[in-house]
């Protein structure tokens, strides 16, 4: 199971997202690093851990506020190697590839989505699509969460409402998209709390896991991400 660790960047800072109420997110208080700049709080991540991959969310674009280009560009500098994944309210063919021209991989939010093209123009190329949703109910285009044949390789399944919460991994959810995602690769989003949710979310049979709150509050530690790597 690949394991995914997770910045939510605000004006340049990196904030402690919870249940989706992004009004209300405040600087992360991390276990891990004082303060919350971006580039030391994804150093100190790296430090717990060799993920597969960084997932960063620039909220401030995906609410149509701005955005963090120049954090965003630190980030790729600093880690020329590394797999980022980039949330960052993509929702047209033009802002697909300029996400793809600088170098991270992109991530394509149903709740950013108006309509199903851009799904049709990715293709199976790099993109990963994150089927979003709040208290089970989809976010996005109609229909987007009952096409699979548009569905990329990679998928999220995410209830915004799990996120930060300490509810614990949505299994249901999980197993919901797996029936539908045909050979698809099934990432579960938000709401693991410990290393009995990996365990869980591993013999659920998910592709991999997008972790944070956990890390940051000491509840995952590196011998917890060991272990499931090794499973």
């Amino acid at each position: 199971m690949k394991l995914v660790a997770v910045i939510d960047l605000v004006r340049g800072e990196v904030v402690h997202a919870r249940r989706g109420e992004r009004g209300a997110y405040r600087p992360v208080a991390s276990s891990l690093v004082a303060g919350a700049e971006p580039l030391a709080v994804a150093q100190a991540l790296l430090g717990v851990f060799p993920f597969d991959a960084l997932y960063v969310a620039d909220l401030d674009a995906i609410q149509g506020q701005g955005g963090n280009a120049a954090t965003l560009a630190v980030l790729r500098r600093r880690f020329p190697g590394l797999d980022i994944w980039l949330d960052a309210g993509i929702a047209s063919s033009e802002a697909l590839e300029a996400c793809r021209g600088s170098g991270f991989t992109p991530v394509l939010g149903s709740e950013s989505q108006h309509g199903l093209e851009l799904l049709e123009h990715a293709g199976d190329g790099d993109a990963v699509l994150s089927l979003d949703f709040r208290a089970g109910i989809p976010l996005g285009p109609a229909g987007i969460a009952e096409r699979p044949e548009l569905w990329p390789r990679r998928l999220i399944a995410l209830d915004l409402a799990r996120v930060g919460s300490g509810l614990g991994p949505d299994l249901d959810l999980l197993a919901s998209v797996q029936r539908r995602a045909r050979e698809a690769e099934v990432y579960a989003g938000g709401g693991v709390r410990d290393g009995a949710d990996l365990e869980a979310l591993r013999a659920a049979g998910a592709a991999g896991v997008l972790l944070a709150s956990a890390l940051h509050g000491g509840q995952l530690t590196r011998a917890d991400l060991e272990k499931i790597r090794r499973a």
